[in-house]
């Protein structure tokens, strides 16, 4: 039988969706056993963008998209990818909602540019050197670089077939995914390709296993302040955990270890905007609503994973070097 062609693609990512994969480890041998891997760029194989293009439409089976989108380079070759795959898959949370990196729709691109070679403390960079957009190398190379842009999510330059979340997704979560692939059992086009359960259906925190009503929150704590009670839920422990509104694919790893979950999962099926339900969330449990003041950069918290897919493209006018 012919191998299933797959194609994976990094764009505006750290690289640890591709990690997640090659943490499949004996089960990795399995998988290019099962699959054929026509392309992988630009973190694991020296692929051309031009081996990219020479390929035939409709020819690869699934292409994994990961990273978010914020320059002209990303949004092409997605509208490649998008020919050349009978399914594209949004993987991981950058390419679905945004990821972390999505939080820089807050800010223009001059002034991410001026923070990361100028501002930030630990740089050596007195001339206040920064990117060219335009420059020759050795007198013979013209280089250029792409414009930044605001953050995008794939499914707003394309149509995206299946979405995972996790930042990054775990392996063990990808190993469901190759044999719901591989036995033809995945859900309808569109859909998020998830255990259904939230992470605090799978915390063992969790006060409704004990037969227990949630406590109301009393106080406002940061991950690094006092010792977590391990048999309490954290969020009644004042740590703000977004656990109940995020699908547990992770299979609740950061609870388990006393970390609050923030979202990177994705949202539950029924929750439509991510920041707006956690805020209502948090807000419903607040014993006193003067605790609203000491929730730290609530955008930030309650849109940490989420913001590109919330406010971007023509959802945000960002003005020139300002904050919106």
């Amino acid at each position: 039988m012919n191998k299933l062609k797959v194609a994976f693609y990094n764009a505006g990512g750290c690289g640890g969706c591709d990690m997640s994969i090659l943490d499949l480890s004996d089960f990795f041998i399995n998988f290019i056993k099962e699959f054929d891997i026509v392309f992988w760029t630009p973190l694991i194989t020296d692929f051309k963008y031009k081996d990219l293009q020479s390929i035939p439409a409709g020819y690869i089976d699934f292409g994994f998209f990961s990273g978010n989108l914020n320059n002209p380079e990303h949004e092409n070759i997605a509208k490649i990818m998008r020919n050349k795959c009978k399914n594209i898959i949004a993987f991981g949370i950058c390419a679905s909602e945004g990821g972390i990196r999505g939080l820089a729709n807050l800010y223009s691109p001059e002034a991410l540019i001026n923070t990361a070679y100028v501002k930030t403390k630990s740089n050596d960079n007195p001339d206040k050197i920064t990117p060219k957009k335009n420059s020759t190398y050795e007198n013979k190379y013209d280089l250029s670089l792409p414009s930044l842009k605001g953050v995008k999510t794939i499914s707003h330059v394309i149509n995206v077939d299946y979405f995972i979340g996790g930042c990054p997704p775990h392996h063990e979560h990808i190993k469901r995914i190759i044999d719901m692939i591989l036995n033809d059992k995945l859900p309808s086009k569109g859909s998020w390709l998830t255990n259904g359960k939230s992470v605090c259906e799978l915390c063992k925190r969790n006060s409704y296993f004990k037969g227990e009503a949630k406590s109301s929150i009393k106080t406002i704590k940061r991950i690094h302040e006092g010792n977590p009670d391990p048999d309490r839920c954290l969020l009644e422990q004042g740590y703000l955990c977004l656990g109940s509104l995020t699908q547990g694919d992770c299979g609740c790893r950061c609870p388990d270890v006393n970390i609050p979950c923030a979202g990177c999962g994705g949202p539950l099926k029924e929750v439509k905007d991510f920041g707006l339900r956690a805020i209502s969330t948090i807000a419903s449990l607040l014993e006193d609503e003067e605790l609203v003041e000491m929730i730290p950069s609530p955008v930030f918290l309650f849109y940490r994973y989420t913001l590109a897919e919330f406010i971007s493209g023509s959802k945000i006018l960002i003005k020139k070097g300002n904050k919106k």
